[in-house]
């Protein structure tokens, strides 16, 4: 169990990195994704899963009761239904710059799969089969990696909140007008 708990914190800080740079960078300073009138269902289902993030987060990663197990994992469901719903709209939403780069693509494929192969890894620790059958796990004091864990994902929560009110803002003009501003002085992208 230790090493699982250490591959999924592996897998989520890959993800969170990879997700910054493709998803603050590219998408939002480089690209400008909220600006133009193609990608705007694109930036709606990034706003969408922005807002998923941090409630799997704390449904899935740190609810201690099925029940919050259970709605983690339907939050999970629609993340992945957006998913497909992003994907199919993105050659027609990145038509204003000649289509998605081969290599965001690539960036993409890496991005959701850390993404969901640490929600694979934590699913295989906290499901266990008994003699009753399926049984949820909720008690894991008695494992160190799982307080590195937490406090990772703790620590996650309030920048994924963060990022979905940023996604939410950019889908009104007042808010771009300032965050343009802004950008600009960074000189940046």
């Amino acid at each position: 169990m230790e090493i699982a708990f250490i591959t999924a914190i592996i897998l989520l800080a890959a993800f969170v990195l990879l997700a910054m740079f493709d998803g603050v960078y590219l998408h939002l300073m480089r690209y400008k994704l909220y600006a133009h009138a193609e990608s705007r269902s694109e930036h709606i289902s990034h706003t969408v899963r922005a807002l998923l993030f941090p409630v799997i987060l704390f449904f899935l990663y740190l609810g201690s009761s099925d029940i919050s197990f259970y709605i983690g994992m339907a939050v999970v469901v629609i993340d992945i239904l957006v998913l497909g719903a992003d994907a199919y709209m993105e050659k027609d939403s990145r038509s204003f710059m000649g289509g998605l780069p081969r290599w965001e693509y690539i960036l993409h494929l890496m991005v959701n799969g850390f993404h969901f192969a640490s929600i694979a890894v934590f699913i295989v620790i906290k499901v266990r089969l008994d003699a009753k059958g399926l049984v949820l796990v909720h008690d894991f004091q008695n494992v160190p990696q799982y307080h590195w864990f937490k406090t990772i994902v703790e620590q996650l929560i309030p920048g994924g909140i963060l990022m979905g009110l940023l996604h939410v803002a950019l889908m009104f003009p007042k808010p771009v007008r300032m965050y343009n501003r802004l950008s600009a002085r960074l000189k940046c992208c």
